[in-house]
This record gives C-alpha cells, structure tokens and sequence, in this order.
C-alpha cells in the first residue's frame, strides 16, 4: 500500500464525508471488508479525489449523476450529504437529478429526488438542532 496516498485520501475523504461517517466505515471493517476499506481510501479517495483536475464540487455532482445510473442509493445519500459539504447548492444537486431523467430514466431519477429531498430534510433538521 502507498501509505502517503492513503494518507492523503483519507484526509480528503474525512473532509467531504464527515469524521462521524469515516469512522463509522473504518469501526465496522474486519478481516474480510478491510481490503475494500483501504482500497477506497488508497485509489478512491488517494488517487482521484486528491487530483487537480477536477475541484471537489464537481466530482460530487459527477458521482450524484453515476450513482443514480448504477442504481447505488446507499451510497448515493452518502455522496449527496458529501456534495453539500463540498459547496454544492441545492438547485445544483436537483439539476443533476432532472439531467439524469433525460439519461438514466425517469425511475432513477424519481428514486434519486427521493433520497435528496430526505438527505435535505435532514441536513434542514440538523442545522435546526
């Protein structure tokens, strides 16, 4: 493993996703889940997160509009709590979900506004506390 590329992503990861979400991957992860862990943070989060071409807003609204087509929703609500932590408005977000109506079909994108409209409920009932 490259450990400063691990290093790096793990930062970035912490960053977009949250400590709380980080850690909670990291506790769970035994004998069998920890390759894919360290995998995620070396590649995933290491290798293409931390590269220059892309800013960080951008890569969450690519991974929105990817996660809807591969039909992925645990993994869409991580990323749309991410995307706003990355900056990205919520009018961005539900464009990308409208976009992916044209692309990947009404049910995704139907099945997607869902997890965003929750994932704002919740950020709305959070800010509130």
């Amino acid at each position: 493993m490259n450990n400063a590329q691990y290093d790096a992503g793990m930062k970035v990861r912490r960053e977009v996703l949250g400590d709380a979400h980080v850690d909670r991957s990291l506790a769970q992860a035994d004998e069998l889940t920890k390759p894919l862990q360290d995998l995620v943070g070396e590649y995933g989060w290491g290798a293409i997160w931390t590269r220059p071409g892309l800013d960080r807003r951008t890569r969450s609204l690519l991974n929105i509009g990817m996660l809807t087509a591969l039909n992925r929703p645990h993994e869409l609500r991580v990323h749309l709590k991410g995307a706003l932590n990355n900056g990205c408005t919520r009018d961005e977000i539900v464009e990308v979900t409208l976009q992916t109506a044209i692309y990947c079909g009404m049910p995704a994108a139907l099945d997607t506004m869902r997890h965003v409209k929750q994932v704002f409920d919740e950020a709305d009932a959070d800010s509130t506390d």
